[in-house]
């Protein structure tokens, strides 16, 4: 394997170049596109700007249907209560940086459409990547997450929006402890896979960082904290946590060494990193990347992994991206 590589430092203020999301939002524009999202935006008079209460479950899922709707064109997109509204810009920032991924090994061009096809795991009942990434690229996707009712909403999205048509396969996996295994089919191949891990090892562990961050959103002393991108309990935690999940992840990854380009995760804590390098060390990845991505205040990242040799990428590469449209 060689040495993980790191990618160039990301501006902590900065989202991704091509991302729709990187100035302020335009609360105007996204209401006259949602109508839906107007009771909760706000305009203090000793502020001039309008503004929303991020605090509030209500306003995030508001503000995400109106994104979705202005910049994606999903008319349709509705979650049951206590389901993960995601912060949209920080996920789109991933796919972006997906796509850079693929393009540095195809001469700078991002290979685009249908020929390319990406598995989300843990798709939710949100499916926000094989929206952004199906909306922005073309790729096809298949979603797989362990919750019957994250799949049910999931597939109503699809099926509701035109636009997703014959582009999202959502598949519920059978085993709660497994990643692969059971929704990846032995003769499936994948160009990108993407995962979003539980990140906590208990719900008291995700309970006290939902505390941390409700009170950096400002809200009053004393009350109780609301989870105001929501989460179910696999959403948010696994026993073991992240470092588990991850361990996981990259054993059953090694199953389907031929069949994957690249295998890719967010990575939350960075002392999770040292594990993984180790464990993909052990099942001799050929290469191993680190790539920092901006997202507001905070630097997440995201770890890539591949078991195919130079020769087997660039056989596969001329195969499977030689007939994609240039960017």
């Amino acid at each position: 394997m060689t040495s993980p590589q790191q990618g160039p430092p990301a501006d902590k203020h900065e989202l991704h170049p091509r991302n729709r999301h990187r100035g302020r939002y335009d609360f105007a524009q996204l209401m006259q596109a949602s109508p839906t999202l107007a009771p909760y935006v706000t305009t203090p008079a000793t502020q001039g700007e309008a503004s929303l209460d991020f605090a509030n479950p209500a306003a995030v899922k508001a503000l995400n249907q109106a994104l979705l709707k202005h910049f994606y064109g999903i008319d349709h997109w509705d979650l049951p209560a206590g389901y993960l509204t995601p912060p949209i810009p920080g996920r789109a920032d991933y796919i972006h940086h997906l796509a850079d991924l693929l393009a540095e090994d195809h001469a700078g061009v991002i290979p685009r459409g249908k020929g390319i096809r990406v598995l989300d795991v843990g798709v939710g009942a949100n499916c926000i990547y094989p929206i952004i990434g199906h909306r922005e690229y073309g790729w096809r996707f298949v979603g797989t997450d362990v919750d019957p009712t994250a799949v049910r909403v999931a597939r109503q999205i699809v099926a509701a929006n035109r636009g997703l048509t014959g582009a999202v396969d959502v598949r519920l996996q059978p085993h709660a402890t497994d990643i692969f295994s059971g929704v990846v089919k032995p003769t499936e191949y994948f160009d990108l896979t993407l995962c979003n891990p539980p990140f906590h090892a208990s719900a008291a562990e995700a309970e006290a960082a939902n505390r941390r961050k409700t009170h950096n959103l400002g809200a009053a002393a004393g009350t109780k904290p609301a989870l105001n991108f929501g989460g179910q309990a696999h959403e948010l935690w696994t026993p073991g946590g992240e470092a588990t999940f991850l361990w996981r992840m990259a054993e059953e990854s090694a199953l389907l060494r031929p069949n994957c380009y690249w295998f890719t995760t967010l990575v939350s804590k960075k002392d999770t990193l040292p594990g993984l390098y180790k464990s993909l060390q052990k099942l001799r990845a050929t290469e191993v990347r680190t790539v920092d991505m901006a997202q507001g205040q905070k630097v997440s990242r995201f770890v890539a992994w591949t078991f195919l040799t130079p020769e087997q990428r660039q056989q596969w590469r001329q195969k499977r991206w030689a007939t994609q449209a240039a960017t």
